[in-house]
């Protein structure tokens, strides 16, 4: 069961990694975007920003899954709770954030993938 938590997971990153992309392509969607400044494309510098984000999404999800035991990622088991802790660090900032957007859409995420996060690591 760990694996199949794991992979969705994983999914759930993919997507975020796909709209971290879409915001360094200039995709006009920066009142979804860190703290919900402003409309339209992010600027450069925010833009770095979402970079980052979505190589901590791609650590998390590897991360969840080398410790669900998917074969060939042999990473440290402190790594995937690594991976939750973020989650639980961005569901808290969301949750405090006086962006709209971040607690109603992203805090209901994060919960989503902590959740998947701490069932995989205590399985």
């Amino acid at each position: 069961m760990a694996v199949q938590l794991a992979h969705l997971h994983a999914t759930l990153c993919l997507a975020g990694i796909f709209f971290q992309v879409g915001l360094i392509l200039g995709l006009p969607l920066a009142e979804w975007a860190q703290g919900a400044q402003g409309t339209g494309a992010l600027p450069p510098r925010r833009r770095v920003l979402a970079g980052l984000a979505a190589a901590v999404l791609l650590f998390q999800a590897l991360a969840l899954i080398s410790a669900a035991g998917f074969p060939g990622l042999d990473w440290p088991r402190w790594t995937g709770w690594v991976a939750m802790g973020v989650h639980g660090a961005a569901l808290a900032l969301d949750l405090a954030s006086g962006a709209a957007v971040e607690r109603r859409l992203w805090a209901p995420i994060n919960a989503v993938l902590a959740a998947l996060a701490l069932a995989v690591m205590t399985s």
